[in-house]
């Protein structure tokens, strides 16, 4: 914008100069006609008044003092000529002063002598520009007694003048409008660019797995009208596609999850079914040892019962999703109760008697410890020295619980799969620990993240806010 305003003052003051250009051209031809019209006719007067023969040798004398009197009143230099182009009488003193005569050029004699006016200008472009007319001066029977030269200089001082202040004149509008388009280009950028600020906001706040607010359309620009209402309509989509998908994932990790109970169950209803089987073919009540065998039978279909009752249990624990709770808790101490269910000497907590006051629900800080804990437990099972450390925190506005061990730590192809239900190393289980640890911090607005190093021990860190 700021280019074009330059480009068009440019535009204008270059038409500008070109137009005085003309005009001054235009100005100077016109005055040298009236000029050569006003001394044509001083000269007609002359030979009308003269009582010297009309012939070309007596110019001289008809003229002799009359041309100084015409130069001297219309202000230019007069040269009368013969018709062969040599030099009779002249106002000007460096003709005649010079060794040798100037004549007319042969080229302007007969240029002259073919111009349907009988009049030739030549310009001439010296330190002051000059205009050089010659013209046929006829006695009053019209008969050809000389030529007639007129040195006329080109008065364009003082439009020139005018052409200077006018330039100026639109060099300083063209200042203030330029410095004007400055101001408002700047006030008109800063006032799109917080517009398109709050909408990049908007933009980068997008996310599919929460809802998202729309941009107000009131006041805004009709340049961005567009855009925000295509953002909006966008958001509209996304919340539906986000409810859809959401639901589809539900249901397809329902369905995820049915299958992996059927199979956990099917596991211990083989071996009962072929104990119950065995039995039933094997059964002799006078069997002196049916007691003993009695007893195997009926440890073992206890063991399967136990094995579907945990399996049972793990999926319950895992699908009861925890209703946000009120209650201020004393974190440190609501850990040291759950650690006080393990018989392990190894695990070392310092902080039972720090006071760190936070709102969560007991009973699922106390599964969040646990869990992390039993994992801890199982992964150092093979470690000579094994050590586990929990640890808790206030950080800013937020608790930050740590439970830390030296044991197998976690390779790198299981690193992105820790967190998915079923997911598990372990010979037993169902992989759903980590998983319902996970659900319970998002429940909470909290998050839980993990570092580990293969053969060297692993750490996790929940942190979720005190309010």
């Amino acid at each position: 914008m700021l280019v074009l305003v330059l480009i068009a003052f440019a535009l204008i003051s270059g038409i500008t100069f070109y137009q005085y250009r003309e005009q001054v051209k235009d100005y100077n031809i016109d005055r040298l006609e009236r000029k050569e019209n006003a001394i044509k006719k001083e000269i007609d007067r002359t030979l009308e008044t003269t009582t010297y023969q009309m012939r070309t040798d007596k110019v001289p004398f008809i003229f002799k003092d009359e041309i100084y009197d015409i130069a001297r009143i219309h202000g230019e230099n007069i040269t009368l000529y013969d018709l062969e182009g040599q030099p009779l009488l002249s106002t000007t003193e460096k003709l005649f002063e010079s060794p040798a005569k100037e004549a007319i050029p042969k080229r302007i004699l007969d240029t002259l002598a073919g111009a349907l006016e009988k009049r030739y200008v030549e310009r001439i472009n010296t330190k002051t520009p000059q205009q050089i007319s010659y013209s046929y001066i006829n006695d009053p029977k019209f008969k050809r007694l000389a030529i007639l030269q007129i040195q006329y200089e080109d008065s364009d001082s003082f439009i020139n003048k005018e052409m200077r202040e006018i330039l100026i004149r639109i060099g300083v509008v063209a200042l203030i409008v330029f410095f004007t388009a400055i101001f408002l280009a700047y006030i008109l950028a800063r006032y799109i660019t917080l517009r398109l600020k709050n909408i990049e906001e908007k933009i980068k706040e997008t996310q599919l797995d929460k809802r998202n607010k729309k941009v107000d359309t009131h006041s805004l620009p009709t340049e961005l009208l567009t855009l925000v209402s295509a953002y909006n309509g966008m958001i509209d989509e996304l919340e539906e596609s986000a409810a859809q998908l959401a639901q589809n994932e539900r249901e397809a990790a329902w369905r995820e999850m049915a299958k992996q109970v059927a199979h956990e169950i099917k596991n211990p209803l083989t071996p009962m079914r072929l104990t119950v089987q065995s039995f039933e073919r094997r059964f002799d009540p006078e069997d002196p040892e049916i007691n003993v065998k009695l007893k195997e039978y009926s440890n073992t279909l206890i063991q399967q019962i136990d094995t579907m009752s945990s399996i049972a249990s793990a999926f319950s624990n895992f699908a009861d999703m925890p209703a946000q709770q009120s209650e201020t808790l004393n974190v440190p101490k609501v850990i040291k109760l759950a650690l006080d269910i393990f018989r392990e000497r190894n695990i070392a907590f310092a902080k039972a008697d720090q006071e760190i006051l936070a709102k969560f629900d007991r009973t699922q800080l106390i599964r969040v410890v646990t869990n992390l804990v039993k994992n801890a437990i199982q992964a150092t099972k093979n470690t000579t020295d094994p050590k586990i450390f929990v640890d808790v925190q206030s950080v800013h506005n937020t608790v930050q619980i740590t439970v830390s061990d030296n044991g197998i730590g976690i390779t790198e192809e299981n690193t992105s799969k820790i967190f998915e239900p079923k997911f598990t190393t372990k010979n037993s289980g169902m992989g759903l620990g980590l998983a319902m640890v996970k659900n319970i911090m998002e429940t909470y607005n909290g998050t839980i993240t993990f570092t580990s190093e293969e053969g060297k021990g692993t750490v996790f860190t929940v942190t979720f806010p005190k309010d």
